[in-house]
């Protein structure tokens, strides 16, 4: 993928991640790039074009793609983090984890692959995260719902391949953003990782692993469950 003269779509691309993904589109010369949020006045990248876009709300994402119909790069980034635990979370938090992550980022894509497929096939990245591979207690919807997205993600590789579109998926630990800010852990600045990102859809890798704790994590999954869960080992 060539980011000089695409025109992409970024979901959630008011704030945080998706908002650097817009900015950092524009810098590398992209064509056009549709900020898409569920409130547009809140896009502030200079040069985009703010679209209206709920990923829950089917009616909301077939609006868009009517709108967007030269899209060539889809990132889908939109997400939620309601901090339900696996034991007292409420089960409605779970069910907008994965409307949000995972339903929203199929939906999103299915109404937007016949677009893609008319301008040539193009290019999904969907944002997941380290939490796609590793969890715990307090952060369980949130886990369970990446990890479903990733398992989407990979169905999503082999159906759009046909048609020319390539599925990316983009792994990466605490982000300096609003949804991290009560947390007092190390955090990447998410203007390097939508640069990492960009390059690596360039380089055509379709598994992006943008930051030392997801390669960590990564190269855990094939070990031992005690090596990603130590507290398992004491019994």
């Amino acid at each position: 993928m060539n980011v000089h003269d695409s025109v992409a779509l970024v979901t959630g691309g008011n704030r945080g991640l998706g908002d650097r993904f817009v900015r950092a589109l524009l810098e590398n010369g992209a064509r056009k790039v549709y900020a898409a949020a569920r409130d547009p006045r809140r896009v502030t990248a200079e040069g985009a074009v703010p679209i209206a876009l709920d990923v829950t709300d089917p009616d909301s994402v077939r609006a868009a793609a009517r709108q967007a119909q030269d899209v060539t790069v889809l990132i889908n980034n939109a997400g939620s983090n309601t901090g339900a635990s696996v034991m007292e979370g409420d089960f409605a938090d779970f069910r907008r984890e994965y409307e949000t992550h995972v339903l929203g980022t199929l939906g999103v894509t299915r109404e937007f692959a016949p677009v893609l497929a008319r301008n040539g096939g193009g290019q999904v990245l969907n944002v997941l995260s380290v939490l796609s591979w590793h969890t715990f207690p307090g952060a369980a919807a949130y886990s369970a719902a990446k990890s479903a997205a990733w398992s989407v993600t990979n169905a999503l590789r082999l159906a759009l391949r046909p048609q020319g579109t390539t599925v990316s998926a983009l792994h990466v630990g605490y982000m300096d953003t609003d949804m991290t800010r009560m947390l007092d852990v190390p955090k990447t600045d998410p203007a390097d990782i939508a640069r990492i990102a960009l390059k690596a859809l360039e380089e055509g890798r379709e598994e992006i692993v943008a930051d030392e704790v997801s390669r960590q994590i990564k190269t855990g999954l094939s070990g031992d469950l005690e090596l990603l869960y130590p507290q398992l080992a004491s019994r």
